[in-house]
């Protein structure tokens, strides 16, 4: 490979570059700067490390005049600068070097070089260099540059803001280059990501005259036609559209200076991307666009005030007063005004824009701000931070939200620091084997990635490769990884993997996952249960069954299948606890049961739940002796339509014929189902609920507890109402004689003004 050779020409415009360089930030170089740069480069050269890139550039004049840009466009000073320089000097190696944050200084050539560029530059430059870098390194993993992901995962990997500004600038000034070159394909590629990487990200940064450069020569690049066809109209046009342009300075001209403001107009021709934008999503020609330009008045604030505030009041003062004389002079459209001078955009933009109606009725739009708004408009955040007094320019994204209060609150340097350790904490972008980029909370772990991939491949995770590095499930991911999924047939998804995770959609799928094992598992242990039983000729009653599950401790069947399922059961414990039952309920040995059966009432005395004596209740053929209670699913009372239950204990449950068990216990428990009736005189008291919904008026409670305490033999127990969205609902515990007086009670609850519905629970 031929050692880098500088043509004549190249001679000239290095020289050139170098001392425009110089003139423009040569007071912040400290001492020995230059001439150490000039040693590493010539070392580069020499050692034949540098090379032309695709496109044929020279990589330091390329250097040179991104370096250029940095300062004139954005602001950059010493350490941003000699960055760019030595950065340009890097090979492969020692790119990998200095990524490797492990290697030790005693190895290798370019490990001393890195602790020479640090030692003679400082860490602030070589923080700058090694961003560049790591930057660099994603290409190498994604083709996909064009997601807002890449976009993030760029920011947080670069650590600086700088190194961001620097690539911003470094595109601009590979745009400007390429215009002539044969290498289409490359120059198609570098386009489309100046295009949907870099213009929105110096858009972001409020870099805009740098965004609508990138935007026009992309377009130039990419649609040829498009971009000269706009042009051409622009050019036919311009002749015209200046002299429009000075009909509507003048008259406004004249009042400004008659009201004593300093300032400057110029008209500004919207970008040609913006035109063609706006041709595509009008579905319009390019004579279909009227709002081509816009006017701009520009304040020289002659305040030079110390305090910022003051100097910000009176600047917003002048800008408002140079609003009211162009709106007192064209007709405003008030829909079309924005504010930016009571509310910055996060970026810091300030100005006041309003659409007047001009000459010809035509609407055309003025923008108003002060030679400082217009600055930092121009050339964003590091304008910014020089209005400021700000010496340092370093990193941050977040302060496209909170960027101004942030900097008044102290020392710029602090706090651009402040605003990298925050960058994207709480989020980190890995990339899968054929370069996709995915977004995971910090924490997320292989098998969070193993989810978001497929449930099936989350499923049957048993590991991963990161960096090609074997790693376990719950290893942690950080930016910049490339993950990839180790997975196993026989693999299934364990308890315990909600723990390893961290995203609640990796947790939705495991617990899923473990649902459905848990119904698997349990089909098939009560499939084995089931055989056994037969095998042993037992015929299964599940009744019993029932009855065993929960001798065994058991209060969900799926439980005590799952026990068995996962061996903590012994099936033969099982069997052996269900002969037991079937034994004792086959041969009952209880007293009570031995008794006579004909012609026994039951009479309220006897039982305790009853109150008093006049109530009898009749079981079956006149059961005599049986224990029997109310069923406290449906709690009858007296006059309601009732049968009785026979439990497994022997007692009798009382249920109303309504109950809402009713049909299962008849269907399947047919055999255990006995008749049963109210006699006597209804005394004792029951206690009934009813559901009472109506809407939400003053005093509705009132009424009904007023109904209730002039009722007699009638006690209210509780109340319960809650209300919502003018409604309310409610359950009313009453103790009450008989059915009837439960029917009477309900009807004139229903007559209370506002009661829609009153049910019995």
């Amino acid at each position: 490979m031929d050692k880098l050779h500088f043509t004549h020409e190249e001679k000239i415009i290095a020289n050139e570059l170098i001392e425009t360089i110089k003139s423009n930030i040569g007071d912040t170089f400290l001492k020995g700067d230059i001439k150490k740069l000039h040693k590493y480069i010539f070392t580069a050269i020499d050692k034949n490390i540098v090379q032309r890139d695709v496109f044929g550039l020279n990589p330091i004049i390329k250097a040179l005049q991104t370096a250029q840009i940095a300062i004139e466009e954005i602001g950059l000073k010493r350490d941003g600068i000699i960055a760019i320089m030595l950065y340009s000097t890097i090979n492969q190696q020692d790119m990998e070097s200095l990524m490797n944050d492990n290697a030790t200084k005693a190895k290798g050539e370019s490990n001393d070089l890195f602790n020479e560029w640090e030692k003679n530059f400082g860490i602030s430059t070589l923080q700058i260099v090694r961003g560049l870098i790591k930057v660099h390194s994603l290409y190498t993993k994604s083709q996909v540059v064009e997601s807002e992901n890449f976009r993030s995962l760029l920011l947080s990997f670069a650590e600086d803001m700088r190194v961001i500004l620097i690539m911003i600038a470094e595109r601009v000034n590979l745009m400007r280059q390429i215009r002539d070159t044969k290498e289409e394909e490359a120059k198609r590629k570098v386009s489309e990501e100046a295009s949907y990487l870099y213009a929105p990200l110096a858009h972001k940064l409020g870099l805009y005259k740098l965004k609508s450069e990138l935007e026009d020569l992309s377009l130039k690049y990419l649609e040829h036609d498009a971009y000269y066809m706009i042009r051409e109209k622009l050019n036919a046009t311009k002749k015209s559209r200046d002299a429009y342009i000075e009909r509507f300075i003048a008259p406004v001209q004249k009042q400004l200076e008659e009201a004593g403001l300093k300032f400057h107009m110029k008209g500004r021709t919207k970008s040609i991307h913006s035109i063609w934008q706006k041709m595509k999503k009008q579905q319009c020609a390019f004579e279909g666009i009227y709002d081509l330009f816009a006017i701009r008045i520009i304040i020289d604030s002659d305040m030079d005030e110390t305090d910022e505030r003051k100097m910000h009041s009176h600047e917003v003062k002048q800008c408002w007063q140079a609003y009211s004389i162009v709106t007192d002079m064209y007709q405003p459209n008030p829909k079309r005004l924005r504010d930016w001078l009571s509310v910055p955009k996060s970026n810091g933009y300030e100005s006041l824009h309003i659409t007047v109606l001009g000459p010809e009725k035509k609407w055309v739009e003025v923008q108003i701000r002060t030679e400082r708004m217009d600055n930092i408009a121009e050339r964003g955040l590091a304008a910014h931070w020089r209005y400021k007094g700000i010496k340092g320019d370093t990193h941050a994204d977040s302060w496209l939200e909170h960027i101004r209060t942030a900097l008044e609150a102290g020392d710029g340097l602090q706090v651009m620091d402040q605003f990298k350790m925050g960058l994207y904490e709480d989020e980190v972008f890995v990339f899968t084997p054929k370069g996709d980029l995915f977004k995971f909370p910090k924490g997320a772990t292989v098998l969070d990635f193993a989810y978001h991939i497929h449930t099936g491949v989350g499923n049957s995770c048993v590991g991963g490769r990161i960096n090609g590095k074997v790693v376990p499930i719950r290893e942690v991911l950080h930016s910049g990884d490339s993950v990839e999924i180790i997975t196993q047939s026989n693999q299934k998804p364990k308890r315990d993997w909600l723990n390893i995770v961290y995203t609640s959609r990796a947790k939705s799928k495991i617990r899923l996952a473990l649902k459905d094992l848990q119904i698997k598992d349990g089909l098939l242990a009560k499939e084995t249960l089931e055989r056994r039983f037969k095998n042993k000729k037992i015929d299964v009653d599940e009744g019993i069954m029932s009855h065993t599950i929960k001798k065994l401790g058991f209060k969900v069947v799926g439980d005590f299948y799952r026990a068995i399922a996962e061996e903590q059961l012994d099936i033969n414990a099982v069997i052996d606890k269900y002969l037991e039952i079937y034994n004792q309920e086959q041969n009952p040995n209880p007293p009570i049961v031995t008794r006579s059966a004909e012609n026994f009432n039951f009479d309220a005395h006897e039982a305790s739940h009853l109150a008093t004596n006049e109530d009898v209740l009749v079981i079956d053929q006149n059961l005599k002796g049986v224990d029997y209670s109310l069923a406290k699913c449906c709690h009858p009372i007296y006059g309601d339509s009732i049968f009785g239950f026979v439990t497994i204990n022997g007692g009798i449950k009382i249920h109303r014929m309504e109950c809402p068990n009713a049909p299962e216990l008849r269907k399947r428990f047919g055999y255990r189902v006995v008749k049963a009736r109210w006699s006597g005189k209804g005394t004792s008291q029951y206690s009934i609920t009813l559901r009472i919904i109506g809407n939400d008026d003053i005093g509705i409670v009132n009424n009904i507890t007023s109904i209730i305490s002039k009722e007699e033999k009638i006690m209210m127990r509780s109340i319960n109402i809650d209300s919502h969205d003018g409604l309310f609902s409610g359950n009313l515990e009453v103790l009450i004689e008989d059915s009837s007086k439960m029917e009477s009670l309900m009807k004139k609850l229903r007559t209370v003004k506002g009661v829609i519905q009153v049910t019995r629970i």
